[in-house]
């Protein structure tokens, strides 16, 4: 194994239309998932160095220093380390650029994403994209057990802007939106985001969605429909009607499950609409974190000063996905 110091950069995402039809529940009956989404510059940062004797440090928004690798609490930590069986002597360290709980922005997945690239870059070996979404979703899904979809981990690896597509085999096509110089800056200067300063348990929502699909099965196509008619609006570069099929999907996204919407948030929204915003979305499973509008960008000082509660967070699309950004022998 080398030993190196190593710092991979993954980036945190947005969705647009479609999430939840990422849910095992959904695509196994049949019907493929559909998800529209794109990373921002805004990062996961994931050091990892060899430490002087064989303990295990790992520092978030905690530190733990322990001997073994079943004694660390980090669950994604421990089944990382175990997966690629490194059993000691290493330190890891995570920045992010968010608050890394409850923000709708995929920061789980990122991280383990993240941290799966660089222990791998650690070990002196490459992990493609699909390799490390893979691996995430066999750690949070299949050995944790957490509730939830596949778009975060592909999102974090990948980058870009993407629709994937859940197929009931297991499989996920990755497919990368062609757009212009045009398109990319309209959509840029079109979209607004918003920090609620609620966070919230995604893990509880995505329960509630996942026993309620079969209640809920019509809601989930049209969803996934809107997925497909979003695509071809990026591809005219109508920001008008992608507003539309952001609105649709939110409507019928909030009422999926209990908790993904509130009478605050949608006193919030239905107000941005009124100011100018064609439609937009709670980011994630709901009921707090990030507030994503699509307006044109001259509502957007209005639509800010409306709302000082809210923090404002500029942004741009990322196009890079996972990156190992540092390596040092």
């Amino acid at each position: 194994m080398k030993t190196r110091m190593i710092m991979s950069r993954t980036p945190l995402r947005i969705s647009f239309t479609g999430g939840g039809t990422d849910i095992p529940e959904y695509y196994r009956r049949g019907k493929n998932g559909a998800v529209l989404s794109s990373s921002i510059d805004k990062y996961i940062y994931v050091a990892v160095n060899k430490k002087f004797d064989h303990r295990i440090r790992v520092s978030y928004s905690t530190t733990e220093i322990v001997d073994s690798v079943e004694e660390i609490l980090h669950p994604s930590v421990r089944e990382a380390l175990k997966l690629l069986e490194i059993d000691g002597g290493i330190e890891i360290v995570s920045i992010s650029d968010i608050p890394s709980r409850g923000t709708g922005l995929g920061s789980s997945s990122t991280f383990l994403v993240g941290l799966l690239n660089a222990l791998h870059a650690y070990r002196g070996e490459h992990a493609s994209p699909g390799e490390l979404a893979r691996e995430a979703v066999k750690i949070e899904r299949e050995i944790l057990k957490e509730p939830g979809g596949k778009q975060d981990q592909y999102m974090a690896a990948y980058g870009g802007v993407q629709l994937m597509e859940f197929n009931p085999d297991e499989s996920v096509s990755v497919n990368h939106v062609i757009m212009n110089e045009n398109t990319r800056t309209s959509i840029e200067s079109w979209l607004l985001l918003l920090y609620t300063g609620r966070e919230r348990s995604s893990t509880d929502i995505h329960r509630k969605q996942s026993s309620n699909v079969k209640n809920t099965e019509e809601m989930y196509d049209r969803m996934r429909e809107i997925t497909y008619e979003a695509l071809k609006k990026i591809g005219q570069s109508d920001m008008v009607g992608l507003g539309e099929c952001l609105h649709e999907n939110w409507m019928l996204k909030k009422n999926l499950a209990d908790g993904i919407s509130s009478e605050w948030i949608d006193s919030i929204y239905e107000k941005a609409r009124e100011m100018g915003a064609i439609g937009g979305k709670i980011i994630g499973a709901g009921g707090g974190g990030f507030l994503l509008l699509l307006a044109p960008p001259e509502t957007h000082p209005e639509i800010i000063s409306e709302f000082p509660e809210l923090r404002h967070e500029p942004f741009r699309i990322d196009y890079s996905g996972s990156r190992i950004i540092f390596v040092g022998d």
